[in-house]
């Protein structure tokens, strides 16, 4: 029996581990694992509830086999002390393969660790790139595939930039997207509406901000911010901001403010005007509510890129460049950079579109990137 380290540590991890984690227990159920076991270590890169535990609880992850105390602290504190326990974990007891996913600070961590003890390394979202180095997770994303063994690949471009950096053909896997997985089991499975909107403080909020939306005739556009040139910059921040107030003139705006972007707002006191709606951190199903029916989303998430693409939600990424090309050639996603006009330019033009309009969904998007992955992991570690 061959066993893996599935690395997870903050949220962007929990939606891409929960379809792995849900195919292994089911061949665990089914012939008894077929020759591969799993260790489930959480980080702790992410540790209060709203970004953490609730996402656990909704996805319907076990609780971990490890739990790490990696969290607080800036990117090479929090690196090194996942480092320093991912790496008396391994010495302690050592997988067969260690399995990260994404580009987060957890994802190099234990990638450098792994590489170093010449653990079998597998990097799940590999190749993407955006091409701007001033990204903490573009650095992440380019030394992981740089020490990782066998790779799967969300889209074609992961693969032209992993052969163009040297990588083998024989290690690249074109999979699927995991996001997905997640996306569209959480929609149609009973793990979904588990709880219902009177018991679910967040899915009540989501509920009532639609039911009030109806009620007034309007449709309603969605927004998220966290990457750190966006909110750690005064000035952009108030730009964005600026151009939010100005989208809210014509349809209402509702904010779920990350932690990080809730400090910046603190410190900046903006006036937004009265149909910017600000909201708490949403876990998944409350948000999934709420974005699935916006008539538009500005982000400057990589997830929610792919998220809307696989549903067909008009989306503007309000960064200049993207690491996941597929959803703008294949998709709902436009890049909107960061200055207001060109924003309210291009959500404009989106709102007054026919909104039966129907987008594209990228090959392999089908809800089944899990069982490819574990049937290659299986293959690659030749389990029984």
């Amino acid at each position: 029996m061959k066993t893996i380290d599935l690395i997870a540590g903050a949220r962007p991890n929990f939606m891409k581990v929960a379809p792995i984690l849900r195919e292994l227990r089911l061949r665990q159920r089914q012939s008894g694992g077929g020759g591969l076991d799993y260790r489930l270590v959480h980080t702790g890169q992410h540790y209060d509830r709203a970004m953490n535990s609730v996402f656990f609880e909704e996805l319907g992850i076990p609780a971990p086999d490890v739990q790490l105390a990696g969290g607080g602290g800036n990117h090479a504190q929090q690196t090194a002390r996942v480092m320093t326990e991912y790496d008396a974990l391994c010495q302690s007891k050592r997988p067969d393969c260690t399995v990260v996913v994404g580009d987060v600070d957890s994802t190099l961590a234990c990638s450098l660790v792994a590489a170093k003890l010449q653990i079998p390394l597998a990097h799940v979202e590999a190749g993407l790139r955006s091409g701007d180095r001033s990204m903490p997770e573009e650095i992440n994303r380019l030394v992981v595939d740089a020490v990782s063994d066998i790779y799967f690949v969300t889209e074609p471009s992961g693969t032209q930039h992993l052969l163009e950096e040297g990588k083998s053909r024989t290690s690249i896997h074109e999979v699927g997207n995991l996001m997905v997985d997640t996306l569209f089991y959480q929609r149609g499975s009973s793990v979904g509406e588990r709880g219902n909107r009177a018991e679910d403080p967040d899915r009540l909020l989501v509920y009532q901000f639609k039911k009030q939306m109806a009620e007034r005739g309007l449709r309603y556009a969605v927004v998220t911010l966290h990457r750190p040139a966006n909110v750690d910059d005064p000035e952009r921040l108030a730009g964005l901001l600026q151009a939010l107030a100005s989208l809210s003139a014509q349809i209402p705006v509702v904010f779920p403010v990350h932690p990080r972007t809730q400090r910046a707002l603190d410190h900046l006191r903006p006036s937004l005007g009265s149909d910017v709606h600000i909201f708490p951190p949403l876990p998944y199903m409350a948000f999934l509510d709420l974005w699935s029916d916006a008539a538009l989303v500005l982000t400057d998430s990589g997830g929610l890129q792919e998220e809307t693409t696989a549903l067909g939600v008009p989306c503007l990424t309000l960064r200049d460049t993207t690491e996941r090309p597929v959803t703008i050639s294949n998709g709902s996603n436009q890049l909107a950079g960061t200055e207001p006009s060109q924003i309210l330019t291009l959500a404009r033009t989106i709102l007054a579109r026919d909104s039966s309009h129907i987008f594209d969904k990228p090959a392999l998007w089908d809800g089944q990137a899990a069982r490819r992955i574990v049937d290659r992991l299986r293959l690659f570690l030749q389990c029984e």
